[in-house]
């Protein structure tokens, strides 16, 4: 910090509060009501306005364990959104699905497919009705942890608020906040792929489609390319396609590239989704998301915690993002409480080390998707039920349980699976 900027930032006003949090997606905003609930002071500083587009429209259903705690399940159930049940494979004439409520961990079986932009701002606005405090249009600038951690956080009248916290939860996502101020960024060890994706009018007239389901559909040319189908309740789909950038006909670093004409063009390349979307219409300019794995060399320590994507964030094609920020946000909250009421807490063994074992898990079948030896085992014609059940719990979100052999040993017993399904 120069000389100037810390004369300003020292005489700016101040707020002191038990835990600042960066962000009010859904992360942030159930954090920050499972603090609230529990008498804690907390403040939330979100840098953009809600409603805004935010892409990862498919929940899992364990995200509505996550969201009865916060006390915020009537509000998700009555909002109109897309029932969700299960999702549904393609690849050429193979089809197959997972039913989420023929699962073998317990909790719920169903969930919702959302906008995200209405999504994240119910979950804030019933924080805010629960007595958070969430400033909008906030942007934190910089950070001190050598003692008790200060943020320096500027608004849109560049105005500087000077934040004295006994503890920061850093829920910005992509923004990533805190791993670039405080240099925590590491290469992911996954390949760097690129997504181009949109929100459409899809006009589907096939009465055999099933809206309950996100249809994932693999290219029937070159299975490391995938497509997401998630339908919405109002007639209205995301849709995207995910590869290496040298994989998407069209795409290019230029500026000026048709993204509308890349996903057009790429969609059209998979017989039943250029069949299924004949009469769709799309209804905004289509978006690129590139190079979006990302990792960090601390989740973290006594004086702040990573959730989320601000972490580490794999792969969209289990649509584990919003479920690992929902969990990330429990269980952080849950060591953070005992550590704001006098313990000692660990936060390696108590905080990262466990949510590292549903994230590895993840990590597991999103490395042997696009190996294909996971693509070999969905599509195998004759699956065993019991193993199905174990491996849709995983796909429905329940990463955690180690209860199910396909998380506790998940490489060797996947591995297994898929020799039995080759031989």
């Amino acid at each position: 910090m120069s000389t100037d900027n810390a004369v300003q930032y020292e005489s700016a006003p101040s707020l002191n509060v038990d835990v600042a949090i960066i962000g009010a997606g859904p992360s942030g905003s159930i954090a920050a009501s499972l603090l609230h609930a529990q008498g804690k002071r907390v403040v939330v500083f979100e840098k953009q306005h809600f409603p805004r587009f935010s892409i990862g429209e498919s929940l899992l259903p364990c995200c509505m364990t996550v969201i009865e705690q916060a006390n915020m399940q009537n509000a998700v159930e009555q909002a109109g959104f897309q029932f969700k049940n299960g999702a549904a494979f393609k690849y050429q004439d193979k089809y197959t699905q997972f039913d989420f409520t023929d699962k073998f961990s317990p909790g719920p079986g169903t969930t919702f497919q959302v906008e995200r932009a209405t999504f994240d701002k119910l979950l804030a606005d019933e924080a805010v009705k629960q007595g958070v405090d969430i400033r909008y249009g906030h942007s934190v600038e910089s950070i001190d942890i050598d003692t008790e951690p200060c943020l320096s956080v500027t608004n849109e009248n560049n105005q500087t608020l000077r934040v004295n916290a006994k503890f920061i939860l850093d829920a910005s996502g992509f923004g990533r906040v805190l791993p670039r101020l405080l240099d925590l960024e590491k290469p992911s060890t996954l390949p760097s792929r690129s997504a181009v994706f949109n929100h459409i009018r899809d006009n589907i007239s096939d009465a055999n489609f099933d809206r309950n389901k996100i249809l994932i559909s693999v290219h029937p040319d070159n299975q490391d390319i995938w497509y997401w189908l998630i339908p919405f309740s109002d007639g209205r789909c995301s849709v995207g396609v995910v590869g290496k950038e040298q994989q998407l006909q069209g795409l290019t670093s230029d500026a000026n590239c048709d993204l509308n004409n890349v996903l057009t063009t790429m969609i059209n390349q998979e017989p039943g989704l250029e069949k299924l979307l004949a009469n769709a219409e799309l209804i905004n300019e289509s978006a690129l998301l590139k190079g979006y794995s990302a990792n960090v060399t601390t989740l973290a320590t006594d004086k702040f915690a990573l959730l989320g994507n601000a972490g580490e964030f794999l792969d969209p094609v289990f649509s584990s993002g919003v479920t690992i920020a929902m969990q990330s946000a429990a269980m952080a909250t849950k060591a953070l409480v005992k550590q704001l009421d006098g313990q000692h807490i660990d936060w390696q063994k108590e905080y990262s080390v466990p949510l590292m074992k549903g994230v590895d898990t993840f990590r597991t079948y999103v490395e042997a998707w696009y190996d294909c030896r996971f693509q070999d085992a969905i599509f195998f014609d004759d699956p065993d039920p019991k193993v199905k059940q174990m491996i849709c719990s995983i796909l429905a979100g329940y990463a955690w349980d180690e209860n199910n052999p396909f998380v506790s040993e998940s490489k060797r017993r996947l591995d297994m699976v898929v020799e039995l399904c080759r031989s």
